[in-house]
């Protein structure tokens, strides 16, 4: 077994009262504890390390000097001011987390190597602080930790120590800066409210210009489709009608060939001149006259002058236009 003594402070080194109450006695034999590194000198010297488990010792030449824990190791770092690169003053403590891998140089590459660290933590923070601006520090706390560690790691390195991690628990800024941080949120928050707002008056007018366009899509088909169904149900009345047009036709030509051939053509301009009007008297937005649509005598006169110039039977075929076919080829028959 092993005991352990108390040294006075006065008689140690700053980097020896952090383990006085913990150096045990100088024994023959020692057990040291797991995760330990006991530092032995001999005559003043260093000598060696002794590992967890059973080990002998010298008591007159040999003596434990230092006591290192190789556990992973946790140090608050004091609150201190940092100035950003946009020139805010901030108040920043941290945590700290290292873990000694070289009892060695822990013991005599520094006189204390967690008072070293600790500085070495907040100088560095400082620096990484003037390089951003307050937003990148609320935004960016993640890099900013790695920053700190790896500029820790590359100066304690010489110590025999690992930085693991390094955790930046509280930001403190200005009275003022946070008055005005909070402005910027309201404003923020407003602003979204009014661009969510305008979108939806912006949606709901297309959804209601959209409506009127298929409305007027699906009325115009419907005009389209009754147009059709108009269409389709006169075609069964004009082909019956259209052998019977052709066969008047076919009459005409005849008539115009024979003698009184002028009779027949005059007949067959006047029909189709009053089933034009008759025609144009149907629709409502168009109106097409002739030069001498005012003249009714000239109109009744050409009339007249038709009747005059045809033969009785052609007259008689005039009078009755359901007897047409027939008349005309009677007509045609005649010297």
């Amino acid at each position: 077994c092993h005991s352990r003594r108390t040294v006075p402070s006065h008689c140690l080194a700053p980097a020896q009262q952090r383990w006085a109450s913990s150096l045990p006695m100088n024994t023959v034999v020692l057990f040291v504890p797991q995760q330990e590194a006991w530092v032995v000198e001999r005559m003043g010297r260093f000598h060696r390390i002794l590992e967890p488990g059973l080990n002998f010792l010298i008591p007159v030449l040999d003596r434990i000097r230092y006591v290192q824990s190789l556990k992973e190791i946790v140090i608050d770092v004091p609150e201190q001011s940092a100035v950003s690169l946009d020139n805010v003053t901030l108040q920043i403590d941290g945590v700290l987390y290292l873990r000694i891998l070289d009892p060695f140089k822990a013991s005599y590459g520094v006189e204390d190597p967690e008072y070293a660290v600790t500085q070495l933590a907040q100088t560095t923070m400082r620096s990484e602080l003037g390089k951003l601006t307050l937003d990148k520090v609320f935004r960016e706390r993640e890099s900013l930790n790695s920053n700190i560690v790896h500029s820790i790691n590359q100066a304690a390195d010489e110590w025999g120590i690992r930085c693991l991690r390094y955790e930046i628990k509280d930001i403190h800024v200005p009275p003022r800066v946070k008055e005005s941080m909070q402005m910027q949120v309201e404003a923020e928050r407003r602003k979204r409210a009014t661009v969510l707002e305008s979108e939806g008056t912006r949606e709901a007018a297309i959804n209601v210009a959209e409506g009127r366009k298929q409305a007027q899509i699906l009325a115009s088909e419907g005009e389209k489709a009754e147009q059709i169904n108009k269409a389709a149900g006169k075609v069964p009345q004009k082909q019956a009608i259209c052998p019977l047009w052709d066969g008047k036709q076919g009459l005409i030509r005849t008539a115009v060939n024979q003698t009184n051939g002028n009779a027949a053509a005059s007949y067959s301009v006047a029909e189709q001149y009053v089933s034009a009007f008759s025609n144009l008297a149907k629709e409502s937005n168009t109106i097409l006259l002739p030069s001498n649509t005012g003249d009714i005598s000239s109109m009744v006169t050409q009339v007249r002058l038709t009747k005059h110039m045809a033969p009785d039977g052609l007259s008689q075929m005039f009078s009755s236009p359901c007897q047409t076919s027939c008349e005309l080829r009677r007509f045609g028959h005649q010297p």
